[in-house]
């Protein structure tokens, strides 16, 4: 039981854990399709509610959004119990989501007391780019990555634009970094098993 192992061994070793924290991630996309949806449909919604209906209160469908929240408590503690091993990829992962959600709720509370309504959209752009990215270099999946780069691009187009099709802005960021991911990683983890 008190086996020695070798350098090829060991490095062997640490690269099998490695993967299995980005499989352990990754799982199967299904919180990246989650919110992904969630949040295009509301964007969606919103879009249509203001432009097409001139509807004030049509920010109130983001409050689905709760729910969203509340499931995904649940989704976690009902995985991390199946958890056998904790790994350090998934925690710098965990962290790098548990910033982009302080700093998303900072970020609308400054601009909306600053009633400066028109930027909460482009801030949550760049918001949304920082986990995804980061998220793709932690887990080195492409699509993560040009998802982040491409919420910083539509962010920077956003400010050009009314506040009604900032939310379009918003549904295509979430549909190239979390829902087209979201799709990859499902068939990637498929595949896998």
């Amino acid at each position: 039981m008190n086996e020695q192992f070798n350098e090829q061994q060991s490095l062997q070793l640490i690269e099998s854990m490695i993967n299995k924290a980005k499989n352990n991630f990754s799982e199967s996309g299904t919180l990246y399709l989650l919110w992904g949806f969630v949040v295009f449909i509301c964007g969606l919604y919103q879009f249509i509610s203001l432009h097409f209906f001139n509807n004030s209160n049509s920010y109130y469908i983001w409050f689905l959004t709760w729910l969203v929240v509340i499931y995904q408590l649940f989704f976690l503690a009902r995985r991390k119990k199946k958890e056998t091993a904790k790994t350090y990829t998934a925690d710098i992962i965990k962290f790098v989501w548990v910033c982009f959600v302080v700093s998303m709720f900072l970020f609308i509370y400054i601009l909306t007391y600053q009633k400066a309504y028109h930027s909460i959209n482009p801030a949550i752009l760049v918001i949304y780019g920082m986990p995804t990215f980061l998220s793709g270099i932690i887990l080195k999946f492409r699509p993560l990555i040009i998802g982040g780069i491409s919420c910083w691009a539509l962010s920077a187009g956003s400010v050009m634009v009314p506040y009604d099709f900032q939310l379009l802005f918003i549904c295509t960021a979430v549909l190239l970094a979390w829902i087209i991911p979201g799709f990859l990683l499902r068939k990637k983890y498929l595949k896998q098993q």
